[in-house]
């Protein structure tokens, strides 16, 4: 026995071909939606019209226009968009377009919610238009599922683009993000300091101990200074992550300073049992600053601003 259950495809390396299979888009679904184009393409100006009106009741999705340039131009463009889905032929090229729209729906920050009421009101409406002008009430349901199963694919495939493109774009913020969290300055030559502030977990651990590692194999350091002062909390996990980053640093010729331990925290890492082994940790960041210039053979004078080379 024969499912008739599609297959699906992934839509990243799916041809318009498999997305036609995919939604039961039929050729001859595709040939009464080209039917009833001249009946409809020539309303589409009046319905994005009606849709417009029904929008300024609506200040939430009024307010991505900035401008009535910007809001011309996107009434032109949803002209243009539904011209194309009536005259119904699907290719590669029509695919693409329609990812493109998710694309720059995420790029907005249009909600998901915004564009699929503006796509069922203008389905809706094209619905009332097709059902006065084609006459015969059977031709006007055939013609109307063809189309709804053509917008249904659409929908699927500007929902998706727009979800794909959403997460690369959070990915990029939290990189970004993650990179300004993780700010690992050579402030010496071969003393290396990062300054850590609020909560740590494993991503973020993670995250720090592959920037202090590759910062480490670009500048040759020999110095690092970790500085926890304005870490909220340390428990066993914070603890033990802290401490594998300085161990791997060990294993690249870099000495490792975990500054800013205060009473709290140090009492903290006693009662819950932590091994710190042979770790250097100092109370303050002057301290580790002090013993890592010494290391280096640099001292401090206590004139402000100057400092003495070996």
């Amino acid at each position: 026995m024969t499912s008739s259950i599609p297959k699906l495809t992934s839509q990243a390396d799916a041809t318009a071909e498999d997305l036609l299979q995919m939604y039961q888009i039929s050729p001859q679904h595709l040939e009464q939606i080209r039917s009833q184009a001249e009946l409809l393409i020539p309303e589409i100006k009046a319905i994005i019209d009606k849709f417009y009106e029904w929008m300024s009741d609506h200040p939430d999705m009024m307010s991505f226009f900035q401008s009535e340039a910007t809001l011309r131009h996107v009434q032109q463009m949803q002209v243009a968009y539904w011209q194309r889905l009536l005259r119904a032929k699907i290719d590669n090229d029509y695919i693409q377009d329609r990812k493109r729209i998710g694309e720059i729906h995420a790029r907005i920050g249009l909600p998901v919610m915004f564009y699929m009421a503006g796509m069922s009101m203008i389905y809706e409406t094209i619905g009332s238009s097709h059902a006065e002008l084609a006459g015969s009430l059977k031709l006007s349901f055939d013609s109307q599922q063809a189309i709804a199963n053509l917008l249904h694919m659409d929908a699927g495939l500007i929902c998706q683009s727009f979800v794909d493109k959403r997460d690369e774009l959070l990915i990029e913020q939290g990189q970004a993000v993650m990179a300004m969290s993780t700010p690992v300055t050579e402030i010496w030559d071969g003393i290396l300091l990062l300054p850590i502030v609020g909560i740590v977990d494993s991503k973020r651990s993670e995250d720090i101990m592959n920037a202090v590692l590759e910062c480490i194999r670009s500048t040759k350091a020999k110095e690092f200074i970790l500085d926890i002062s304005g870490v909220g909390i340390v428990d066993t996990a914070v603890a033990n992550y802290l401490i594998s980053i300085t161990k791997a640093t060990a294993l690249m010729g870099c000495r490792s300073t975990i500054s800013g331990i205060s009473p709290s925290i140090a009492k903290t890492i006693i009662q819950l049992g932590i091994d710190v082994g042979e770790i250097h940790t100092t109370s303050t960041m002057m301290d580790a600053l002090s013993s890592a210039f010494a290391s280096r053979g640099i001292s401090l004078r206590n004139q402000q601003g100057s400092m003495d080379g070996p």
